[in-house]
Order: C-alpha cells, then structure tokens, then sequence
C-alpha cells in the first residue's frame, strides 16, 4: 500500500507541482538535495547561495502550490561552509515548514524535522545533539527526545517523512481549492431527489474533509445525472444501477463513477469509449477492461497522465 501511495503522490508532484511543467522527482533522494542544492559564490564571506530563481528546488514548489512565500523560507537563502552551521540552518528551516504547515492544518506529528535531513547532514545532528557540551547546540535544539537510528532505518523514516509531508502539502495547499459555492444542490434536480445526502459540515465525518465530502457529493452527482445517459446504449449490459458513492477506492474500481464524471463535460467520449464498458462487472477481467477504457478517453483528450491500471 506504502509503495502505491509513494508512486502516486511522485506522479501528482512531478506532472503538477512545478510553475513551469513536468519536473521528475524522486522521494526522498531529490528533495533532500533540492532543498540544499548549493552553489558557490566569490563573496568576501565564503558562503552557499542556493537560488530558486535559477534551480527547480523542493522551495519553489511549495511556493507555486501555495501562492506566496513561507514564512522563513526565502527564495535565496545563503548556507554556511560550516558542516554544523549549515546542517543548523536545514534543521531550522524544516522545522519553519513544519509549523507552517500545521498552522495550516497539516497532520504531522510523528515528522521531525531531522528526518528530512540528507544522511550525512543527520550523522552532523545526531553528534551535535549528544554532545551536550556545546552551548551553541543545545541552546538551538533545546531538551528533548534524540532518536539514533541506522543508516538503513533512517533512509526508510526519510522516505516516509518526506511522502507524508508531500500528502500533507497537497491536502493543506491544493485539496482546499476546491469550493462548494459553484456546486449545485442536489435538492434542486429532481433526478437527485432520492439522492442519500453527504454533509459537507466540518463535523460530518472524522475520515473526510469538507473538501473531501464536496468532491464525494460532485462524483454522486455526476454519476447519478449521466448514467442513464452515458450507457443508455451499452454494449456490455444496461443502465447501471443507483449508487451512494462515499469513498475513494472501493466505489471507484469498475470506472464507471470516474467515467460518468468525464462524460459530463466531454459527452463525445461516450459513443467513442465509454459505451464499451462493462456496466456490471463481476470479474477481475472485466473491471481492468473498464479502467483501460477510460484511461485511453482521458489520453484521447490529452490528459496523459501516467496512470497505471
């Protein structure tokens, strides 16, 4: 499940993460570096410059996606030659993002902001951290738990921290785009009368979001609107039946939800796709044959976005 999820989210953010197209990533490896992606200058004073101006870096993502600038994030950020000092100025950084991100709303406990270190620059903290005999180290770190860990151990918590931090990013920053206000009260149609609502309140569920539920109520409503419409003509059976969608992965495996969603604004992919799927698929065979079909309607629209069946 882990490693579906890690592929996932490095799609979404290598196809829709950057301001100017597709930029490949890869969890943790490239985000560790771009973060701390360096370059000399011939200053007075022999320091890093790391420029988002000129460099694809973690930073200017998080600055497209969210509109605006971090609070103690700049776009031009000087790091010292210094191993300790530089490895300081990471830590500190990573830990301005954390709590910028929960100010958001961002569930991350259990990342510290070490684990998002590059391993070396972890080795520098953890030898920093213990030697409580340097003032400078323990005034900026201050009395708390130190967790050691294994090269091996800490590369598998850094994959982890970084693909939770990416999800949280995407939930705090992109997932709350998502309005209500343009979304028609399924009250109001009399095909969605009969409709089970779905509350969109923020204590109507302890799972979902009210972004979340917004969607769920958009996929219900599209689904009941069109699928009459769409496979009124099957070739693989009839008019599907009535559904009450209120997940992500379950209502979604036979394609016919997402289908229905496509259909409402691109109707000529019904006589050209969508009519070709099965609309009561009871087989492994038959739910692939309906994902692959609407896989090839969205590269027919030009939405080649890497999904794998």
């Amino acid at each position: 499940f882990f490693q579906k999820t890690l592929l996932a989210v490095k799609g979404w953010f290598t196809l829709f993460g950057w301001p100017k197209g597709q930029n490949p990533i890869s969890i943790p490896h490239s985000l560790r570096r771009d973060v701390c992606k360096v370059q000399m200058t011939v200053a007075q004073e022999r320091v890093f410059t790391r420029n988002l101006g000129k460099d694809k870096g973690f930073c200017e993502m998080v600055f497209n996606l969210n509109g605006d600038s971090l609070p103690g994030i700049a776009a031009s950020q000087s790091l010292s030659l210094e191993p300790t000092e530089r490895m300081l100025q990471l830590h500190w950084q990573h830990s301005a993002l954390l709590s910028f991100l929960k100010s958001q709303g961002a569930c991350l406990p259990h990342v510290m902001p070490e684990f998002l270190l590059e391993p070396e620059d972890y080795k520098i903290w953890i030898k920093a951290e213990l030697n409580l005999g340097d003032v400078k180290t323990s005034d900026r770190f201050g009395d708390k738990h130190v967790f050691v860990l294994e090269d091996s151990t800490f590369e598998t918590m850094s994959k982890r921290a970084w693909t939770d931090v990416l999800l949280q990013i995407y939930k705090v920053f992109v997932l709350r785009r998502v309005s209500s206000r343009s979304r028609t009260d399924p009250s109001t149609s009399e095909s969605l009368q009969n409709m089970p609502r779905i509350k969109s309140n923020l204590l109507g569920s302890n799972i979902y979001s009210p972004y979340e539920r917004t969607i769920l109520t958009w996929l219900n409503k599209h689904y009941e609107e069109n699928r009459k419409i769409v496979w009124k003509d099957c070739q693989k059976g009839g008019v599907p039946p009535r559904r009450w969608i209120v997940n992500f992965d379950r209502d979604l495996l036979d394609g016919l939800v997402l289908a229905a969603q496509v259909a409402a604004y691109c109707p000529y992919l019904v006589a050209t796709h969508f009519i070709r799927m099965y609309t009561d698929p009871k087989t492994p065979q038959h739910f692939l044959h309906n994902c692959l079909i609407f896989v090839k309607a969205l590269r027919a629209v030009g939405l080649n976005i890497d999904i794998k069946v």
